[in-house]
């Protein structure tokens, strides 16, 4: 796809110091732009490279002084950084969005039903009752089963598999392998040792704007929901467990766990290789630093915690500042017990 420049600066609200005609089709790094490249700068440690891109253009902020003169062209704005990310975003959705109709061969049960602008991928199947809203994209080989909900303009990504009743909101990204709706690990004890599987019966409900990674699995509630709220953003090889309920624009790193029935606050960081046990609470805006285990509840809003057990990030320090030379202390305390 081939932008002009007048088109872009209209995005981003910004505005041209040069050719307003001149097109772009590729986004660049600014020290390996080229021709028919836009690029950006919002770090002065690069800035070297602005004198010396070959991009066609590359976008700066408005307060941004000029040491001498460019080759390329500038759009101006607040913030290059959030203006490069809006250009990333524009031409996301102008891609994800090109794929329409129906590919053969495909499976549709009659009673559901896809609303307009939709694309259905080869090998793709969507089951009984399932409601598809407007200009969502099933890529080749995902599956929808019986009774989901999926809202419009949401990306279910090749080798997606969504289970039964399972509810997926409004511009939703689910990428390659994810599986939702899967059953919550649920088996009771018995006398003789052995284990008896819980029927699972409950359903996920995922809100608008959630991006799920690759091959990260929510599973479905014992009863009641599993619960995703909106702007959630949870990255590949995730473990969300059964009942769990996960509060709004919290982000979740690759391979952390989330165990049955807690519950997430919003806005909360947890970072990669972090496990959490199950049916307690994290507060809103909590910070968890990678391989962090939370064995507890987290009542105080903000806190970050690092270390297992978690405990608060500046005790983790301190503790931290005394065990690190524990060897040379052992030391010290056998020469002192020569001594005596």
């Amino acid at each position: 796809m081939e932008f002009t420049l007048d088109q872009i600066a209209a995005i981003l609200s910004g505005t041209i110091e040069g050719d307003s005609s001149a097109t772009v089709s590729r986004l660049d790094k600014i020290q390996e732009g080229k021709p028919g490249g836009i690029s950006f700068l919002s770090n002065e440690k690069y800035e070297s490279f602005l004198y010396e891109t070959k991009a066609t253009a590359v976008i700066v902020s408005d307060t941004l002084t000029l040491q001498k003169p460019v080759k390329c062209h500038l759009i101006r704005v607040k913030n290059p950084y959030i203006g490069f990310t809006q250009l990333l975003e524009a031409y996301s959705q102008l891609t994800k969005q090109s794929k329409v109709g129906v590919e053969d061969p495909s499976y549709m049960d009659a009673s559901a039903s896809m609303d307009e602008g939709g694309y259905r991928g080869a090998f793709s199947y969507i089951g009984k009752n399932c409601s598809i809203g407007k200009h969502v994209k099933i890529h080749p080989q995902a599956y929808v089963g019986d009774n989901c909900v999926i809202g419009d303009y949401t990306i279910i990504h090749p080798g997606v598999k969504v289970y039964y009743d399972t509810k997926i909101g409004a511009h939703c990204e689910i990428h390659p392998g994810a599986v939702i709706g899967s059953d919550g690990f649920g088996f009771a004890p018995q006398e003789d040792g052995s284990y008896k599987t819980i029927p699972q019966i409950g359903n996920v409900i995922i809100e608008d704007h959630v991006s799920i990674g690759a091959n990260s699995t929510i599973d479905r509630a014992t009863m009641g929901s599993t619960h995703i709220k909106s702007g959630v953003k949870i990255d590949n090889l995730v473990q969300i467990a059964h009942n769990v309920v996960v509060g709004e624009h919290t982000v979740i790193a690759s391979q952390s766990g989330i165990s049955g029935s807690a519950e997430i606050g919003k806005n909360c960081v947890i970072a990669g290789q972090v496990g959490v046990v199950g049916h307690i609470k994290i507060a809103d805006n909590t910070t968890v630093g990678a391989k962090t285990g939370i064995s507890k509840n987290v009542t105080k809003k903000g806190q970050t915690l690092f270390g297992f057990i978690s405990m608060d990030l500046k005790d983790f320090l301190k503790s931290y500042a005394i065990f690190r030379n524990l060897p040379q202390l052992q030391q010290r305390v056998k020469e002192l017990e020569k001594k005596d």
